[in-house]
């Protein structure tokens, strides 16, 4: 080895010696002249924390909050693309469209008046359509919130490799995932069963109906409450399925999408053509809606069975949350 080249030193030199094609037959050498540092080992200690952990309520509600509150700030919290935050704001204002129409209905007298209240006042078929109508709201707004928020829920996590902020620290898979499950349940349900609420009490407010219509109609409220609930639990446990399976959000939200619109085309176009609605158990709106016109006494207007709707909405959500519980039980503690 030369004489010239130190490896015992702080500093270290390379001697190159190539040819391109070109003067070969000089019998030179290149000599680095940038000197370089050598890089240095640091001695790493760790120890044990022996401090004094949060109860396990609190560090699942961190989850929680982390998620949810991220809606409104970002500081601390899920960051949430301003545009997400516009279409959400967007979708929950669309869907209180119908209570200023309920205030209009109550300080126009006569026909006007009795026309807007039949239009948008309470009865079976608004309030079916207040959750599961298909148009606007199973159409353009549901599906759309649904897909936004679940888009990053877990996905992130598995890209970015932020599982291990969980699972390297005192939260358990099951409480991550009912977490995650819960912060989607409760901004879907802040949307949708808020909205509903919301237009059942201006409708009796506005029109200042006694304990009678109360009474009456609250058999009605209770079925589409209930309605309500299922959307957003099938909804919820579809939306993460998908995106646990991917690292990028935008396939969980299309993937989403395309199972709602899809499954509901194909359905819709077999029926016209075939004239039979089986293919319907494939589409969880339609299931939800075949459902959700039992619980509140409308006239059914699909052929097929109620319970094969039923059946079909029951498997959907098991093989949803077995995909979930699958996919998160292999979700390593490092970045994947």
């Amino acid at each position: 080895m030369p004489d010239d080249i130190d490896i015992a030193g702080t500093k270290t030199r390379m001697e190159v010696a190539f040819g391109s094609g070109d003067g070969d037959e000089d019998m030179t050498a290149i000599v680095a002249k940038k000197e370089s540092n050598l890089g240095a080992i640091f001695e790493q200690s760790y120890e044990p924390w022996d401090g004094e952990l949060g109860p396990r309520w609190m560090r699942n509600y961190s989850i929680f909050r982390h998620h949810v509150y991220g809606l409104f700030t970002s500081k601390g919290h899920r960051h949430y693309h301003p545009f997400v935050r516009l279409t959400i704001l967007v979708i929950l204002l669309a869907s209180l469209t119908p209570i200023p129409m309920l205030f209009l209905s109550s300080l126009l007298p006569g026909q006007d008046g009795d026309f807007l209240s039949k239009m948008w006042g309470i009865n079976r078929f608004n309030l079916w359509g207040q959750i599961l109508g298909y148009f606007p709201r199973n159409l353009c707004m549901w599906p759309l919130l649904t897909a936004l928020v679940v888009g990053g829920m877990i996905s992130d996590d598995r890209r970015n490799g932020t599982s291990a902020i969980y699972f390297s620290r005192p939260i358990n898979r099951f409480d991550y995932t009912a977490m995650k499950f819960i912060s989607v349940a409760v901004i879907l349900g802040f949307v949708i069963i808020f909205s509903y609420f919301a237009y059942y009490t201006s409708a009796i407010v506005f029109r200042g109906e006694g304990w009678a219509f109360l009474i009456d109609t609250l058999p009605l409220f209770l079925g589409g409450m209930l309605s309500g609930i299922f959307l957003v639990l099938t909804y919820t446990s579809i939306g993460l399925a998908l995106s646990s399976i991917s690292q990028s959000r935008f396939f969980a939200a299309i993937g989403f999408l395309s199972i709602i619109y899809g499954t509901k085309i194909v359905a819709l176009l077999i029926d016209m053509q075939f004239d039979t609605s089986i293919l319907y158990i494939l589409s969880p709106y339609d299931c939800l809606a075949h459902l959700g016109q039992f619980l509140l006494g409308i006239e059914l207007n699909y052929e097929h069975p109620l319970a094969f709707s039923i059946i079909s909405l029951i498997i959907m959500n098991i093989v949803s949350m077995g995909i979930l519980v699958s996919r998160i039980s292999s979700m390593e503690v490092t970045r994947e």
